[in-house]
């Protein structure tokens, strides 16, 4: 007969991970990794994900939220220590993430719906970068699938751009409610861990050209192509981000159709 309180699962894989195992448990589940060594490897490679992003992304995981912030409305399912980062990011956005929109002639006491739209793409990005197992619902190796899941749900054609050439992969891609209503949201990640995600959705705005904002610590470069409005974000390095946009942007530029005299 087995006994089912020493099967572990990988919710318990999880919270051994995320340190909230009683001490019993403990025991059970480091024995288990020993007797298993797939599920071992598997743990291995979540502590060293988790330490890379903590140590580029930790200043963020420190900051407290607002006791006001509900972070389990914004999240699927709680991830221990994860979900403490998870939370600072949005009081950090709060804080901090619309610095960048007085330097860039954008007024913040009525932003324009492209300024709305860049402020809620920074918010997915800074909420999102810290996530070890989960940052994305699809994975980046179903690009097909993921391109044409979230083209029907935005309701136009929408392409992953590839950007191996400016060293990033595709993770993978979610979709998420923004201002305009559903909008599509792809993350990229360098070798070394650094990510950049690119946010798009529906936009009545026509301001095609590429223009850059900036918070305390991450930064964006956002434009319009036909009726969808695009934002790139990351690190705040702006050559480095700059040149991921543009790159982008050229491949999502060719493919539009041709816009229609009047």
């Amino acid at each position: 007969m087995i006994d089912r309180d020493h099967i572990v699962g990988e919710d318990e894989l999880n919270a051994y991970v995320d340190g909230e195992l009683p001490a019993d448990r403990r025991v059970i589940v480091e024995a288990w990794l020993a007797a298993h060594p797939d599920d071992a490897a598997k743990v291995a490679a979540w502590n060293k994900q988790a330490e890379l992003i903590r140590a580029r992304y930790g200043a963020i995981a420190d900051e407290a939220p607002p006791q006001r912030f509900n972070v389990g409305r914004l999240t699927r399912r709680r991830h221990g220590a994860m979900a403490s980062a998870v939370a600072a990011v949005v009081a950090a956005f709060v804080i901090g993430g619309t610095l960048g929109w007085t330097a860039r002639g954008i007024e913040t006491a009525r932003p324009s719906d492209l300024a709305r739209f860049t402020a809620d793409a920074l918010d997915a990005y800074r909420l999102y970068v810290v996530e070890v197992r989960h940052p994305v619902e699809v994975p980046g190796d179903q690009r097909p699938h993921l391109n044409a899941w979230l083209s029907k749900r935005v309701g136009s054609p929408l392409h992953a751009p590839e950007l191996e050439k400016v060293g990033l992969k595709l993770v993978g891609g979610r979709l998420l409610p923004g201002p305009t209503g559903a909008t599509a949201f792809f993350m990229y990640e360098t070798p070394s861990g650094e990510r950049f995600t690119l946010y798009c959705g529906r936009t009545s705005d026509r301001d095609t050209a590429l223009r850059y904002t900036t918070g305390e610590k991450n930064a964006a470069y956002f434009w319009v192509d036909g009726d969808l409005a695009y934002v790139l974000s990351g690190p705040a390095e702006r050559d480095k981000l700059r040149e991921i946009a543009q790159a982008a942007y050229e491949q999502i530029d060719r493919r539009m159709p041709p816009q229609q005299g009047g």
